[in-house]
């Protein structure tokens, strides 16, 4: 959960009004500003898995058929799933508290885990679940709590509802030290996350068939010191850490060999660094400029060394226990995680920490007060390191989630991860289904309410002025459309025209858009034309040029088109240009070998704009005429008639169903027995 040096900041959803979410008014029309979107330049594919969220609905879920969905946070870290109890930790008095819904006499079936895998499988979400590395869990149903007055004496706070339990803090500031930790749980080893797993698998399957797909291996355990302080007081160290992700990943691997783990969860900025030991110790005593767990460790920062380990396990085992490096982001901005969208400067900075997630340009306003650039640093520590480990966040929020402002946001972090080449993300918390960051999730994943997506192949998007206009675009592999989304952080109308090079001329656009003249719903707005650009050279390099155009060679000019349009001051808009361009027709159809009941056809591939996905083979006689279908380059009919006459062609087709023209038709005559 967001922290600032472990400083807590609750979230909330406020919904605001549209004036109070403008930054600067008016209208204004920036000639200067221009967008571009490059079809021919090297493209990526956009991981499904960046569109999550933590706890998210299940209406919300549905709708937006979301693909991933976490069980996650800090009281996770502590949960008995054979009693369904967590322990709250530092977020409520380190109570042990037990679920509400489950029928004690049956568990562990229909405890609190089993309903979110049952939501998930209701929704076609994979899941992820939050595995224990601390090593306690809650020893029973009843309330029980790490600081209990009685024993340990007066407190700074204590529950409402329950007066014996205190926040471990005494009157005078100081926490409480010295308590048992068997007051509330019990030791647990990887033999629980066997059985837990076995009780798993029973319900629902493997990972490989159907079952949970993801593991997080803990939550944020370089905080335990703070949030499980009662049953972990000291940081935890670099050796700690290397140790109980060997036992509890191995044990995780051992009994489900396609599940993913993630780890090591850390809860943000100084986790990509530090050891809980380190910055427990620094905190205290100011070591920051050379934390004696890390120079203990030849001075290799901690997230470098944790994949130098995990590499090591995987060359010494055989087996990769890491599947994801996973470290949490909660900008650091004074009021940005929040709910509350605080003031037009608060919410202007909001807009501006996005840049944390990928600019290097971006000195961070906060107490990092550095480059945070968190996507390509994970990614370079990954190369370096531990090559093959895939990227995560599995928790985020840029924060004020109930409002216009934290929507446009959001709509620009979605992006930015597409963009990026992120592989996992999971917002923290999840919007209800009317607030605007919902729709922000809406304009990604049903923009048209009738399951419309965002598409899954990152191109080249870029903008003269990313802080003002930001645009992301995609193609979309099930029908070969190109969406673009363009996200205007302003409070004035700009008006800028968007180039797209490698696309042909003619034709509309579709315009869907989210903004404050109304935040309940997502608005059709006219189509805009598509109109002729200036040509330019194209400069990538064959293999990238044909996968997007038509084939022609890079050499040529690539045809380009211009959209004109103004953008609404704080709206999110996504352009959607569907493909009508029918493939050419397939070359040189040539009849191989012919027998009595059989013919061979062969032709070159054929070309299109986007991307042939298949051929109609047609063949006509006195019997009729008979089509087949066939995604290769050659098909052999079979089931043909001795002596009779054939007439036959081919037509390509793509993935938005455009057929080509006929191929040239040939006449083959099957010879008599």
């Amino acid at each position: 959960m967001p922290r600032a040096r472990i400083r807590v900041a609750l979230l909330a959803t406020t919904l605001l009004a549209t004036s109070a979410t403008a930054i600067g008014t008016g209208t204004a029309q920036a000639a200067e500003l221009s967008l571009s979107v490059d079809l021919t330049a090297p493209s990526h594919p956009i991981s499904p898995y960046v569109y999550g969220m933590n706890f998210a609905d299940e209406t919300l879920a549905e709708e937006l058929r979301l693909p991933v969905r976490r069980w996650g946070g800090n009281a996770t870290t502590r949960y008995n799933f054979r009693l369904d109890t967590t322990n709250r930790a530092s977020d409520w008095y380190f109570e042990n508290i037990a679920g509400e819904n489950a029928d004690p006499s049956a568990l562990p079936d229909g405890s609190e885990t089993d309903r979110f895998v049952d939501q998930d499988r209701r929704t076609g979400t994979d899941t992820i679940l939050t595995v224990p590395l601390i090593g306690w869990a809650p020893k029973e149903r009843a309330k029980a709590c790490g600081f209990s007055v009685e024993k340990y004496g007066p407190q700074q706070s204590t529950d409402y509802w329950a007066p014996d339990c205190g926040n471990g803090v005494k009157p005078d500031g100081t926490y409480i030290t010295g308590n048992d930790p068997h007051d509330t749980s019990v030791e647990i080893g990887p033999e629980y996350v066997t059985d837990w797993m076995a009780h798993l698998r029973g319900r629902y399957g493997d990972a490989a068939h159907g079952g949970v797909r993801f593991y997080n291996l803990d939550n944020e355990p370089d905080i335990w010191h703070s949030t499980h302080r009662d049953v972990h007081p000291a940081g935890a160290s670099y050796d700690e850490m290397r140790d109980r992700t060997y036992s509890i990943a191995g044990a995780v691997k051992a009994a489900d060999p396609d599940a993913a783990t993630l780890g090591p969860v850390g809860w943000g900025w100084s986790s990509i660094t530090l050891s809980g030991s380190d910055q427990q110790r620094c905190a205290i005593e100011g070591c920051w400029s050379n934390p004696p767990d890390m120079a203990a460790h030849g001075g290799v920062p901690f997230g470098e060394w944790y994949l130098r380990q995990m590499q090591a396990y995987e060359k010494s085992h055989g087996v990769r226990i890491l599947d994801y490096y996973d470290n949490h982001w909660y900008p650091q901005g004074s009021g940005v995680s929040g709910g509350d969208p605080g003031n037009a400067e608060t919410q202007a900075l909001r807009l501006r920490q996005t840049r944390t997630l990928w600019d290097r340009t971006y000195t961070d306003e906060s107490w990092i007060n550095q480059p945070v650039y968190l996507i390509p640093r994970m990614k370079e520590m990954i190369a370096a390191n531990y090559p093959g480990t895939k990227v995560a966040i599995t928790e985020y929020s840029f924060g004020a989630i109930g409002s216009l402002n934290g929507a446009l946001t959001q709509a620009d972090v979605l992006g930015i991860f597409g963009r990026e080449g992120a592989d996992l993300a999971t917002l923290w918390a999840p919007p209800a289904p009317a607030d605007p960051g919902a729709y922000a999730f809406r304009m990604y994943l049903n923009y048209d309410g009738k399951g419309g997506r965002f598409g899954d192949t990152s191109v080249r998007s870029t903008s003269t002025d990313q802080s003002r206009l930001a645009v992301y675009g995609a193609t979309r592999s099930g029908d070969g459309a190109l969406t673009m989304m363009v996200v205007n952080k302003t409070g004035s109308d700009l008006a800028a025209p968007l180039t797209i090079t490698g696309a042909t001329p003619g034709g509309t656009a579709q315009v869907y858009r989210y903004s404050g003249a109304d935040l309940t719903g997502i608005h059709r707005e006219a189509d805009l034309p598509l109109r002729a650009a200036s040509q330019r050279p194209s400069t990538t390099s064959p293999a990238h040029a044909t996968s997007h155009a038509s084939g022609a060679s890079p050499a040529h000019a690539a045809p380009a088109t211009t959209v004109s349009t103004t953008f609404p001051a704080n709206s999110i808009t996504e352009l959607v240009i569907l493909d009508t361009v029918p493939p050419c027709a397939p070359a040189d159809l040539d009849a191989g070998r012919v027998t009595a009941t059989s013919v061979t056809l062969t032709w070159p591939r054929a070309t299109d704009n986007v991307g042939v996905t298949g051929y109609e083979v047609w063949r006509t006689s006195a019997a009729g005429t008979v089509k087949a279908t066939t995604a290769a380059t050659t098909l052999t009919l079979n089931g043909l008639t001795p002596g009779q006459r054939y007439t036959l062609w081919v037509r390509a087709h793509d993935a938005a169903g455009n057929l080509s023209p006929k191929s040239r038709t040939i006449r083959v005559t099957t010879p008599r027995r």
